[in-house]
């Protein structure tokens, strides 16, 4: 009844995001072109078969995986001030611009105890 479903939790910029694949996600405006692929190392949480990794402050090798579908600009937010007595009144408007991604794919690294994360590095140098 109940699937579960794998995602992630990524920062772009400042902000954070939730997605699985095959999402649509609206981020901050990247410097990128429509059709390009772009990839986010910055991944917080990845969630996979019900079994939640949490990273401090990210998860080692995780990695999302997108490509832009499209660059825009959101509904125009009126800003308007006022003081009362005074007559002072000003109306300003504002048109935040985005990045629309869709998602790929998503790389949720090694699990934590695998024997290839917790074998030490060979120096060959030494010998």
């Amino acid at each position: 009844m109940n699937e579960i479903k794998d995602y992630v939790i990524f920062q772009s910029g400042s902000r954070q995001y939730r997605a699985s694949v095959g999402d649509t996600v609206v981020l901050d405006k990247l410097a990128l072109e429509p059709g390009s692929a772009v990839e986010f190392d910055q991944v917080l949480l990845v969630s996979e078969g019900g079994a939640v990794r949490v990273g401090a402050p990210t998860v080692s090798g995780a990695k999302v995986k997108a490509r832009v579908l499209e660059q825009g600009r959101d509904k125009k937010v009126i800003v308007f001030k006022y003081k009362s007595k005074v007559r002072y009144r000003r109306k300003t408007g504002h048109r935040q611009d985005h990045t629309k991604v869709a998602i790929e794919g998503i790389n949720a690294g090694q699990a934590p105890g695998s024997t290839a994360a917790t074998e030490p590095a060979k120096d060959e140098s030494a010998e």
